[in-house]
């Protein structure tokens, strides 16, 4: 239980940060309070901008093999969205399913002796200057142990951010809803086979969702006078799924049977503060929204990505002063975007004669090819370019390129065929940052002009120059430390 980082929950976000960590080279462990992981299909989709991170890493393919379906675009509130005027190589969304996801990121993580520690709740910890010392409690009772840093990736009632006492502000919910995974008789080739838009529009009263898992089973979304009022722990019953189903497809489906259920609301709420001291937050232990256009997940394998590649500086003292604060100071904007849209969402979704109308004009407005852009970037992802202070402006500073493999948690710097005064100037952070040319045939993606690009680990531009390489000395002290004498 001595290790350099402790990640409280073995979710995607937990889970995905230990890769992040061990990638570096990092020592980790993962406990986590569930004793197996759940059999529940979850969250359900991975947006362009993850699968592009998941390219990045190698790790696309697997979970590409594992997948059940894929959605061509996205969607805001059901009103189509598309995805390929980003010019991506992922215009859809992937259809997985949460435990599908989770099983290959934990199978990964026995390459770099990396532990995840089933049935071990953290109950307490205490942080000073040089490190964390925490309590878990498990089958062999309390055992206390230590660590560098400690992450929070443990849900929406996170432990971790309520004995950290940091704000959680926001509204809770005021719509409930159910979802469940179901087997149902399909006597004429009513169920979809194919994943398919959400349809909200004259819902009176409550509508019923459904979404092919595959083996029979189908997820079904589904909110009515039947659910509102209700405790959200309260279990979900055969019979409110029948009623929903009943309400939606009348005599025509019939439920055979309930794998899983449970409740959720459109509450909203984001922490204050994502790091304090050597804690830090990810995932919804950082920020709960409705589950709307498919981002929580996404949202979540984001600050991951974000995290660790910083948090394995700090662990080498290596990191330049303030790196870790920007993973706040980038993800809390990127999070409060999301609660933003989820809340627009939400109300575009609820059924109302009036909103009817306001979803008219919305569909209209998100046809014309700007609105499209705008709403489709933010909800894939795609359009995320985080602020790169003291840096030249460029086109491409804070983006993040595609297509361009950071297996090794290093950073890089693309150049545009031999560049021998910048491959000079990279000499003394060899050991940080690796350097490579570009394909001649594509030249830097995106690259506007640029002799070379530097890329932080996490495949985010922080410098693109000339080759006199005017800047980047100052950018590669400012993203990954000190030169070597």
């Amino acid at each position: 239980m001595e290790t350099d980082v402790i990640v409280a929950g073995a979710g995607p976000t937990g889970l995905m940060l230990a890769n992040e960590l061990g990638l570096a080279g990092i020592r980790a462990l993962v406990v986590e309070r569930l004793p197996v992981r759940s059999g529940q299909s979850k969250a359900l989709g991975l947006q362009p901008r993850t699968a592009e991170v998941l390219e990045m890493r190698g790790w696309l393919e697997p979970l590409h093999q594992r997948a059940v379906s894929r959605l061509e675009g996205g969607h805001f509130a059901g009103i189509p969205l598309d995805y390929g005027v980003f010019g991506t190589r992922f215009p859809y969304q992937i259809g997985i399913p949460q435990p599908r996801v989770e099983e290959y990121l934990e199978q990964r993580l026995a390459g770099y002796g990396i532990p995840v520690l089933r049935g071990r709740e953290l109950t307490g910890f205490r942080q000073d200057a040089s490190g964390v010392t925490v309590t878990v409690d498990g089958p062999e009772g309390p055992r206390p142990g230590r660590a560098a840093y400690l992450v929070g990736a443990d849900g929406s009632r996170s432990r971790v951010r309520k004995e950290l006492g940091v704000a959680f502000p926001g509204r809770d919910g005021r719509v409930s809803l159910a979802v469940a995974d179901v087997e149902l008789d399909d006597p004429g080739g009513i169920l979809p086979e194919d994943w398919q838009l959400p349809s909200f529009a004259g819902r009176d009263g409550g509508g019923a969702f459904l979404l092919p898992l595959g083996g029979g089973v189908h997820r079904m979304l589904f909110g009515g006078p039947e659910q509102q009022g209700l405790d959200r722990d309260a279990p979900v019953t055969e019979e409110e799924v029948r009623v929903a189903l009943h309400r939606e497809h009348g005599d025509a489906l019939r439920l055979k049977a309930v794998r899983w259920a449970s409740r959720f609301t459109d509450a909203s709420r984001q922490a204050a503060q994502y790091v304090v001291g050597r804690v830090l937050l990810a995932g919804d232990a950082a920020h709960i929204h409705l589950p709307a256009g498919g981002q929580g997940l996404n949202l979540g394998m984001q600050d991951a990505v974000n995290l660790g590649w910083k948090l394995a500086a700090c662990v080498r003292g290596r990191a330049p002063e303030g790196l870790l604060d920007t993973y706040h100071s980038e993800r809390h904007p990127v999070g409060a975007r999301v609660l933003e849209n989820t809340r627009a969402q939400g109300v575009l979704m609820h059924p109302d004669t009036d909103v009817q109308a306001l979803r008219n004009i919305v569909t209209g407005l998100l046809e014309m090819p700007e609105a499209n852009r705008r709403i489709a970037g933010m909800i894939s992802g795609l359009d995320i370019r985080y602020p790169m202070p003291g840096a030249p402006e460029h086109p491409l500073l804070g983006r993040h390129i595609a297509g361009v493999p950071l297996a090794t948690g290093r950073g890089l710097l693309l150049t545009s065929g031999a560049q021998p005064v910048l491959e000079a100037l990279i000499r003394p952070w060899q050991d940080r940052v690796d350097r490579t040319a570009a394909d001649p045939a594509t030249g830097i993606p995106g690259g506007a002009g640029a002799a070379a690009v530097l890329l932080r680990p996490d495949g985010h531009v922080c410098w693109a120059g000339p080759a006199d390489g005017e800047g980047l000395g100052a950018a590669l002290s400012r993203w990954f430390g000190d030169p070597q004498p």
